[in-house]
């Protein structure tokens, strides 16, 4: 008996333990099915984040890079559509977005889904689902889109065999950029593994959009200028070299190019800042903008373009293509609309602020192969209404172009006389009215054109101005002037010693270091500050006059003489007369030419003459040149005279010769210059 009860106890454990094993081989080939179906997750989450980064590597705009993303995550659910939808990229934050259709799709059966894709597209704003995501910012699952309260398109979606849907929000710079909603035809319960999975694909999508914008942003920036947002000058160049290609295909298609730079903007930009300078810049371009807006034109009765572009060069200049225009005219009506644009007046730092400009306009019609060259043109023709007296536009002729070939190889030159020492001074003698001495020379420049000859200052001066070299030759003729000074006083004593005139230009005056660079020069020939005059006329005393007056001053201190040319054609101005620290007056030659004749230029000479000696300056007459006007400038009571009818301009030997005659007594006036006895 107790041996059967044994064997009964022995088949019940092995049955136990048959039991126990067959559950744990299930246990175990369920652990392995597990494992194989985490890894196959697995693998596919890691293709479908790695195909993503490939897309998004690859792919140079954001349109392309959500289609594909679209088409991944559809393989990796398994579902059959996919749709997203953008949000306003201005809206300030996401809580003021609004959602927007687009026309990105992913569909397992091209042109499939026909009505559900209309139905979406009517669905615009933030209502149903995706406003749903929108407003809590995170992924949203529905299982069965029939039975949820909030699916303005679940009868669209029946009628497609569309069951189960989710959605998930792509976050960029802290707002939601956009959100991806898929579709499939089987009910699905909410799956926490794929909703982590889109968790980690929104947050790679919205990197990735996050790297488009600031790639979008660099080139934006490289190609646009920041403080107007217009097109720079790369951009122009670019889209003026097209426009230049398209008119060679098609020789009727006509454009013109207008070169537009600010006048006055310098002015504004010192005196009230550069803030105000970059605000008046930022004014000036919005105003360009619209006033070349089609419908603007249209309004305004300005010629019809088919295209214009409006860009910033830098500084104050800008540049405008007109495409499409039928005739020159065209182009001088919208100059003439730029100027009326740009009239009225600029608030800044709460001034009303009037500037106008210049333009230059070159049309496609004289024949160009690149975009510089007509950019260039319109440039050269700018700085002809500039001279021609700003506020005005001019048309580029073959003409300019010419002379602004000579311009830039006089520039050449000039720098290559400065290198090869080919100026030189003469001396025209200043002669004194009490008794026929001559008391002074001025020192006047001339070139020695190794090809053109002799020049005169006003064949150059007004290109050394401009391009900066008068700073280099006006210190070389100050310096040539003291030195020449110094040797007559050696040579000739006198008292008062012999002096010497010089003319200076403003941009010298306005150079930080004149005043010690003319201390130096006198100190180093041990020249006489008293014996060394500088003459400035009333143009250029008006320039930065208080400046100037500083300047004046501070030499007016050092004992140097200062004298005001061509007094009478300026400004003319009593109150800056009584302000400026001048020695003497040098009356120009117009009042003093036939003066016999005329009994008007006596009375404004003997005028000048009469205040002048009140305010203790001396008179200088120019241009005497006969007897008759030498009789009444002596009558008038000038102390100076300087003009042909003593001397004209001399070299240095030959005013030397006059010295050493003058100091033997052999040089008399006789009322027909200067003769020898």
């Amino acid at each position: 008996m107790t041996d059967g009860l044994d064997a009964s106890e022995e088949i019940a454990h092995l049955r136990r333990r048959l039991a126990e094993e067959r559950a744990a081989r299930q246990r175990a080939q369920a652990d392995v099915e597990r494992i194989r179906h985490e890894s196959d997750e697995h693998r596919r989450t890691i293709e479908l984040l790695e195909a993503n980064i490939a897309v998004a590597s690859r792919v140079s705009n954001l349109g392309e890079m959500f289609e594909q993303a679209l088409r991944n995550i559809c393989a990796y659910l398994g579902w059959p559509l996919g749709h997203i939808f953008l949000a306003d990229a201005e809206a300030p934050s996401t809580a003021s977005a609004r959602l927007e259709s687009s026309d990105i799709w992913y569909c397992a059966e091209p042109g499939g889904y026909a009505a559900f894709r209309e139905a979406t597209v009517r669905d615009v704003g933030v209502r149903g689902m995706p406003g749903r995501v929108l407003a809590i910012g995170q992924p949203l699952w529905i299982a069965d889109i029939a039975q949820d309260s909030d699916f303005p398109r679940a009868s669209a979606a029946r009628v497609a065999g569309l069951r189960t849907a989710c959605a998930f929000p792509i976050v960029a710079h802290a707002k939601i950029a956009a959100v991806l909603e898929f579709f499939t035809g089987q009910r699905i319960e909410p799956d926490a593994a794929s909703m982590r999975v889109l968790d980690r694909v929104s947050t790679q999508l919205g990197l990735a959009v996050e790297r488009q914008h600031a790639n979008d942003r660099l080139i934006y920036e490289a190609f646009h200028d920041p403080l107007t947002a217009l097109p720079n000058r790369v951009k122009l160049l670019d889209r003026l070299q097209l426009v230049l290609d398209h008119s060679k295909r098609r020789p009727d298609y006509r454009f013109a190019v207008l070169f537009l730079d600010l006048d006055r903007f310098k002015s504004v930009n010192d005196s009230l800042g550069h803030a105000c300078g970059d605000a008046l810049i930022a004014e000036a371009g919005h105003r360009l903008a619209i006033c070349l807006r089609r419908d603007d034109l249209l309004a305004r009765g300005a010629p019809v373009v088919a295209e214009s572009t409006v860009a910033r060069l830098g500084g104050d200049e800008f540049t405008i293509i007109l495409e499409g225009i039928r005739y020159a005219s065209d182009a001088m009506r919208v100059a003439e609309r730029i100027q009326w644009a740009l009239a009225e007046p600029f608030t800044l730092a709460d001034q009303k602020v009037y500037v106008s400009a210049s333009i230059g306009i070159a049309l496609s019609t004289t024949g160009y192969d690149t975009a510089q060259d007509i950019l260039r043109d319109a440039d050269i023709a700018m700085y002809r209404a500039k001279a021609n007296g700003r506020a005005r536009y001019e048309l580029f002729d073959q003409a300019m172009g010419a002379r602004a070939k000579a311009a830039l190889q006089l520039e050449a030159e000039l720098h290559r006389a400065v290198t090869n020492q080919e100026f030189f001074l003469v001396y025209q003698p200043i002669v004194s009215l009490g008794d026929a001495m001559i008391r002074g020379f001025e020192a006047l420049l001339r070139w020695r054109h190794p090809q053109r000859g002799m020049l005169s200052p006003a064949e150059f001066l007004p290109l050394a101005e401009e391009t900066g070299l008068i700073r280099t030759i006006g210190r070389w003729v100050l310096e040539e002037a003291a030195h020449q000074t110094c040797r007559w006083q050696y040579g000739f004593p006198a008292d008062p010693p012999l002096t010497m005139s010089v003319n200076v230009s403003a941009s010298q005056l306005a150079e930080a270091d004149f005043v010690d660079a003319v201390r130096g020069i006198l100190s180093a020939g041990s020249l006489p500050a008293h014996s060394f005059k500088l003459e400035l006329t009333e143009s250029v005393a008006m320039i930065d006059a208080e400046r100037t007056r500083q300047t004046l001053l501070e030499l007016k201190a050092m004992g140097v003489h200062l004298s005001l040319d061509d007094f009478g054609t300026g400004y003319s101005s009593l109150s800056y007369l009584r302000r400026l620290p001048v020695d003497t007056l040098k009356i120009d030659r117009s009042f003093v030419t036939g003066i016999n004749l005329n009994k008007e230029s006596q009375c404004i000479l003997e005028t000048i003459t009469m205040l002048a000696h009140a305010l203790g300056m001396e008179v200088v007459a120019e241009g005497a040149e006969t007897a008759e006007e030498l009789t009444h400038l002596r009558r008038l009571k000038c102390d100076y005279v300087q003009g042909y009818y003593f001397s004209g301009p001399l070299d240095r030997l030959a005013a030397t010769a006059v010295l050493r005659n003058q100091a033997k007594g052999k040089i008399v006036l006789t009322g027909a210059g200067l003769s020898h006895r």
